[in-house]
């Protein structure tokens, strides 16, 4: 997709799912925020314009990871955008002051997600600009929900379950990128990707450090967990003590895309060229590491 949908009603069709003709690699691939139909509720409830509301929005990262079912994996990519609902957080992050009625108590409204603004409903985009002229009911965010959150999370846990049950265990890439401006550590050294593992507790380091080394081969800056340590998803999904791994991957927008334009850059295709390589190590790296795990659980 070269540009955004702004007219575009939620539907059946909010997901996109891209099945390999078979599945050879123990891998899975996510984009959650690389929506880019926009409802057109949303632009009527919102006070910003429709360039702007895009800054949340993970443009083209679906298709930086686009090689992954030729490869042999399937990819998972929200069409909907990051504005609207955000699934790599809980179905529940809400903020109160953005509603006009009261919450139920199972919703978590101190997260810090929320604090910063960016809850399962965001009240503010990525560069900091509030985002609706009204108060939303909770009626409202249950729909959201309802009809996008849990769909989007029972595709990716049929997909994590279809992998573990083939080969053992999987690896889980959710697939991000971050504001150039975002990309520097302690305002020094910009990264070109940020690597998160939630602190070590979401996939085994051999993967991490795999992912980090391929990288730096190619001379691109490496950070790891600063200063995404990783969401949602790597936290709920990755285990690896029961061979389910998952990683996150934050890729620079200016390496790949003009950030005022939302268009592609030059450099794109070559980009996409060592994902697509970086998927095929990772996917080579769990077959042996899945294999050692399924020789020692034997012994």
């Amino acid at each position: 997709m070269d540009g955004p949908c702004f007219c575009r009603s939620v539907g059946e069709d909010a997901l996109d799912l891209r099945q390999p003709q078979t599945r050879v690699l123990p891998l899975v691939l996510a984009s959650p925020h690389s929506g880019a139909d926009y409802p057109s509720g949303l632009l009527a409830a919102s006070r910003l314009d429709p360039v702007t509301l895009r800054r949340s929005e993970d443009s083209f990262v679906n298709d930086l990871f686009g090689a992954a079912p030729k490869l042999g994996a399937p990819l998972l990519a929200a069409r909907f955008p990051r504005a609207y609902l955000d699934v790599n957080r809980e179905p529940w992050e809400l903020d109160p002051t953005m509603f006009s009625d009261a919450l139920p108590n199972y919703v978590n409204s101190r997260s810090p997600r929320v604090r910063m603004g960016l809850g399962t409903i965001a009240r503010v985009v990525a560069s900091g600009e509030e985002i609706y002229a009204r108060k939303l009911s909770f009626a409202e965010a249950k729909r959201r929900v309802d009809a996008l959150y849990y769909p989007y999370h029972r595709a990716l846990r049929r997909l994590v379950e279809e992998t573990e049950a083939a080969f053992g265990g999987y690896l889980l890439i959710d697939c991000h990128s971050m504001p150039s401006a975002a990309s520097a550590i302690g305002g020094e050294t910009a990264a070109d990707f940020v690597l998160g593992d939630c602190h070590s507790a979401s996939c085994a380091p051999r993967i991490i450090e795999a992912t980090r080394a391929f990288l730096a081969e190619r001379d691109f800056a490496v950070a790891i967990n600063a200063p995404y340590a990783g969401g949602f998803t790597t936290g709920h999904y990755g285990s690896p003590r029961r061979a389910r791994h998952a990683l996150q991957i934050e890729v620079n927008r200016a390496l790949y895309m003009d950030e005022r334009r939302f268009k592609k850059k030059p450099g794109f295709n070559r980009l996409a060229s060592d994902m697509t390589a970086l998927i095929a190590h990772l996917g080579q790296l769990m077959q042996d590491t899945l294999g050692e795990l399924q020789q020692i659980a034997a012994e």
